[in-house]
């Protein structure tokens, strides 16, 4: 995921200050913020994706960490001082030839020639491998959502105008494993900010460690379906950014609240802290947490005690509590844990394992919260949080004064294809459409799959003939997608009903007044579009 030169060196000049902050005065908290930032960056590298850097800033941290340890006497010995010094000089001269390369980059973008449309990658997607017809099927599939790929083989080099950044589908299964060692080490040094993933890759233990070890983003092994593929392809090409992790920090000590929201903003989480327990379930729905850390002993009300309320709420049942405390009796925090917790600091906590702790609770809590909102086939919303989030979003429209579309769209006699094909096919019919659906619309639309083959779309400050355009466009392109099967292929289609806000006033006539358009449609002979009689 690229990022800005401003962004990346900004946060190589915070690593650089600390470290020299610590060879002025060689103390053990300044070798603590050496740590946190250190371990700042390398995460900041992992969330944007910049794997040779993260590689170097890794291998910086495992050896700060090695020496974070207040047995080790500051400052530290000349040698580990040494060696700390040319690793982030090192680092240094990485990141600077990185900024040149991304200002190169940015510098093209602004080109008439390297304007994009919004499915295709700018850096450019190229295949390498030996035999460009056994990967036909996939070249194929990506066309239809946009993206156009370059085929390279192996003894071609790849052209000097390829930009810094692009992806690399690599085909190693016609190479023997030293010469593709070699080439994705070459590949991985001439473009360091660019995706390398390996197709084709043995599943075994060892060659999936090497190819991984050498410089891949990913690897997909041998006999991967071809819709697994394409999916992530399309994952890599999205490049979405991550939301901001939010923290509620329930302290009683203003001075203890200070130090922990430094740490976790230091690795760019936000936070707001509240010292009376007592208030937590209003902070928990202004502030909307992922997390929340929370001492054991306060005044009033002690840690336990809040942690049992908040799970008497439903819609705070899963969000993770970590306690942070002096308590060192383990029968205690047992306790704690089995009456709301999830997990245990101790006091005084280790900084860069404070947010390591953070970091996983938060993806494990969204990777849950997602599966509970999202379809688990094609990553739209479901039937419910759909309905919820246009219920949001019609509230919002009338508020403004604006208008607002629904569209039901259906895939076409799709009964006959799970009969002919089998379920399977007809599941990645389904996932096609949620694709081609991802890629055309716009990030703030509604894409919920709404039931079977049956999607619900949600278009704000769009009218009636804006939406006929875009989704006449979406059902035009999908018609001429060819699904392969065996050793052919087959194309379907789709119908769909159009209603709009403020002629339909409410989100549940809005589906309804969509859904009988959509089922006119399909009695006027499938794959068109219809608009609700308003």
């Amino acid at each position: 995921m690229l990022c800005s030169p401003a962004e990346l060196t900004k946060k190589s000049q915070a690593l650089l200050n600390a470290w020299q902050r610590y060879q002025l005065a060689s103390s053990f908290e300044n070798f603590v913020e050496l740590a946190v930032s250190i371990n700042s960056f390398t995460e900041f590298l992992i969330d944007k994706g910049i794997t040779a850097l993260h590689h170097a800033s890794h291998q910086l941290e495992q050896v700060a960490l090695a020496l974070f340890n207040e047995e080790v006497r500051h400052p530290i010995t000349p040698a580990a001082s040494a060696d700390l010094n040319e690793r982030i000089l090192a680092l240094t001269r990485m990141i600077d030839s990185h900024v040149a390369a991304i200002e190169g980059l940015v510098e093209r973008r602004h080109e008439p020639q390297h304007t994009a449309s919004n499915t295709t990658r700018v850096g450019g997607i190229w295949l390498i491998g030996h035999d460009k017809a056994s990967w036909q099927d996939l070249l194929t599939q990506l066309a239809y959502f946009g993206m156009a790929v370059d085929f390279l083989t192996w003894e071609q080099p790849v052209p000097d105008n390829v930009s810094s950044d692009p992806l690399l589908l690599l085909d190693i299964s016609s190479l023997p494993e030293e010469e593709w060692q070699t080439r994705i080490k070459a590949l991985r040094q001439q473009f360091t900010i660019g995706q390398l993933i390996c197709l084709a890759v043995r599943s075994d233990f060892e060659q999936l460690q090497q190819a991984l070890r050498i410089g891949c983003d990913g690897c997909l092994p041998e006999g991967t379906p071809l819709h697994t593929i394409v999916a992530q392809i399309l994952e890599l090409n999205e490049r979405q950014e991550q939301e901001a992790c939010r923290v509620l920090i329930v302290e009683d000590s203003m001075t203890a609240s200070r130090v922990i929201q430094r740490t976790l903003e230091e690795n760019q989480i936000i936070t707001e802290a509240i010292n009376d327990p007592r208030q937590v379930l209003h902070a928990l729905k202004r502030f909307n947490p992922d997390l929340i850390l929370m001492d054991m002993y306060m005044p009033n009300c002690t840690g336990v005690e809040a942690a049992r309320i908040i799970r008497q709420h439903d819609e705070f049942l899963s969000i993770p509590i970590v306690y942070l405390s002096g308590e060192t009796n383990v029968a205690l925090q047992v306790d704690a844990m089995r009456l709301g917790g999830d997990h245990f600091l101790t006091k005084p906590f280790n900084p860069v394992f404070l947010n390591a702790i953070v970091k996983s609770k938060i993806e494990r809590y969204r990777a849950l919260r997602r599966s509970m909102y999202h379809d688990s086939l094609t990553g739209l919303l479901n039937h419910t949080s759909g309905k919820g989030t246009l219920d949001a979003m019609l509230s919002n429209v009338a508020h403004e004064g604006g208008t607002l579309s629904v569209a039901m769209l259906d895939i076409d006699h799709f009964k006959q294809v799970n009969d002919n094909y089998g379920h399977p096919v007809g599941d990645q019919i389904i996932r096609s459409l949620s694709w081609l659906l991802k890629q055309r619309l716009r990030k703030q639309d509604i894409l919920c799959r709404y039931g079977g083959e049956e999607f619900l779309i949600g278009l704000p400050h769009t009218n009636a003939e804006q939406a006929h355009a875009i989704m006449d466009g979406i059902r035009q392109d999908f018609s001429e997608i060819r699904h392969p099967y065996r050793d052919t292929y087959f194309c379907t289609s789709a119908s769909g009903g159009i209603a709009t806000f403020p002629h339909y006033p409410s989100s549940d006539v809005l589906i309804k007044a969509a859904d009988d358009a959509l089922y006119a449609a399909k009695r006027g002979g499938r794959n068109r579009l219809q608009y609700a009689d308003a």
